[in-house]
């Protein structure tokens, strides 16, 4: 998910168009796709006679990939590279040497590959992220994909009697599903979302971290004693706050406080749990423990401010640590940690979290070698192309494992142990990627941004947000998606 984080780094400095392309690459804005995709859907082509024949079906090949037919894999050239890829595509040509397999990467997914979804010709497997992915919505409803049900049904690369499903991380196979129990996409990558801050801040303050509100409010008063605000956040782009906010809502309340949200059913966002949590996060406003002037910060400014110990939390993703690299001091012990809940009366215990998937993985329903695509997933959900993934990029993977052995940075190693200590308790709200317009611009900055800023009560922005919702699920020109 923090994709293209990497990019921030680059030549091109931090400007709007490294927003976008982030924030597509979160799933969070939608590109304009629609034209495009019709076009595929109307073009069909004739693909019947050279899609490759099927191989035969052997333990070490079990979705019978036809060991002679090209393969070609294109890849979002973003924040974690290529050679993670690169890599993997050399296990698949050892194993299939009469193969050959075509692989680029490319920051440009919908121009150059609209063309060939036209021709009815596209790739085999593709990476559909950054500020150009392919709107998977869209995708999905004009049935431009291939469901991955055969992949993750299929043995486990490293333990036949384990099918790839049984390998992957809480959530994952959810993600994938837009109606029913078909899988369209496979998230490679795992985000770590929640309240970031440094360790060493905290310790400098003698404090723990908040588990209760009460506690919360104890140590933002203790940081302001000191000089420090106790939080801060991307104020022109406050759809971050969701990062922590959601899953709070979810450990008060519980997961169905969530799904309702997500489902857009009348008066989700009236439920207690949502008025007590965000009365909880207007309080840090109203007692002054938000760093002055967040609401006119950006992502980056408000993390650098973070990070030079202007405020102690902030919520976000874990692209946080590589984004931030230039301006995280060395001695900062970066960490990570689920919501503080309100009190012992919440749903979920502590320790409740967002986590989900990024780097979206798709193959074409007109790919002449699918199952080659998919092999090609198989061969990266394995233990050491994971492993592989980790340590170059310092991210986790879809698979659920694959950190033995390797030094995790320490947001990384904090990552890791805020998924142990909350078992099955992973939220994964869906909002960011069914109804992105909605969650972005009307719950986060028109919503939550104005409340944040002082400019909406709690109860004015639950009224405001649940109209939206209802907007949303009235519009007949927009899909609606229901947990199953």
């Amino acid at each position: 998910m923090g994709s293209t984080s990497a990019e921030h780094h680059g030549t091109e400095g931090v400007g709007r168009r490294d927003l976008i392309k982030r924030s597509a690459a979160l799933g969070l804005i939608s590109v304009p796709t629609m034209s495009f995709l019709s076009a595929c859907a109307s073009s069909g082509g004739d693909d019947s006679g050279d899609k490759a024949k099927a191989g035969k079906k052997t333990a070490k090949n079990p979705l019978a990939v036809n060991d002679t037919a090209g393969m070609e894999f294109v890849l979002f050239d973003g924040g974690f590279g290529k050679e993670y890829a690169e890599d993997a595509v050399k296990i698949y040509e050892k194993n299939f040497p009469k193969a050959s397999v075509k692989f680029s990467a490319t920051q440009k997914i919908q121009s150059t590959l609209q063309p060939r979804f036209n021709q009815g010709t596209p790739p085999d497997l593709i990476d559909n992220s950054g500020a150009e992915q392919m709107d998977m919505g869209v995708l999905v409803g004009k049935n431009q994909l291939t469901d991955l049900t055969p992949l993750l049904d299929a043995p486990s690369y490293d333990d036949p009697n384990k099918k790839v499903r049984d390998t992957l991380r809480p959530g994952i196979v959810e993600m994938g599903q837009f109606d029913g129990e078909k899988v369209w996409i496979l998230y490679y990558a795992y985000t770590v979302y929640g309240v970031w801050y440094s360790q060493k801040a905290l310790d400098s303050l003698d404090e723990q971290y908040p588990e209760t509100w009460d506690q919360m409010l104890a140590v933002c008063a203790k940081a302001k004693k000191k000089g420090m605000a106790g939080w801060t956040y991307a104020g022109k782009y406050p759809y971050y706050l969701p990062f922590s906010l959601y899953p709070m809502i979810g450990k008060v309340g519980g997961r169905e406080v969530l799904d309702a949200i997500d489902n857009l059913e009348p008066n989700a966002w009236k439920h207690p749990a949502v008025k007590a949590c965000f009365e909880a996060y207007y309080e840090l406003y109203k007692k002054g423990y938000v760093l002055k002037g967040t609401p006119g910060l950006d992502h980056i400014q408000s993390q650098t401010a973070w990070a030079e110990g202007k405020a102690l939390f902030i919520p976000n993703g874990s692209w946080v640590e590589n984004e931030s690299a230039n301006v995280i001091p060395k001695d900062f012990d970066l960490a990570v940690s689920a919501p503080t809940g309100l009190d012992s009366s919440d749903k979920l215990p502590f320790g409740t979290i967002w986590a989900s998937g990024g780097e979206p993985f798709i193959v074409p329903a007109k790919a002449k070698n699918a199952a080659g695509g998919m092999e090609q997933l198989r061969i990266m959900l394995s233990e050491a192309s994971s492993k592989n993934f980790t340590g170059k990029v310092k991210s986790l993977t879809a698979y659920n494992g694959g950190t033995d052995g390797i030094a995790l940075t320490p947001g990384l190693k904090s990552g890791v142990a805020a998924l142990d200590k909350a078992g099955e308790n992973v939220v994964n709200p869906r909002m960011q990627d069914w109804y992105v317009q909605l969650q972005k611009e009307k719950i986060g900055v028109s919503g939550l941004g104005e409340m944040m800023a002082g400019r909406l009560t709690p109860a004015e922005a639950i009224k405001k947000i649940q109209g939206f919702a209802d907007e949303t699920a009235k519009d007949d020109s927009i899909k609606h998606y229901k947990h199953q």
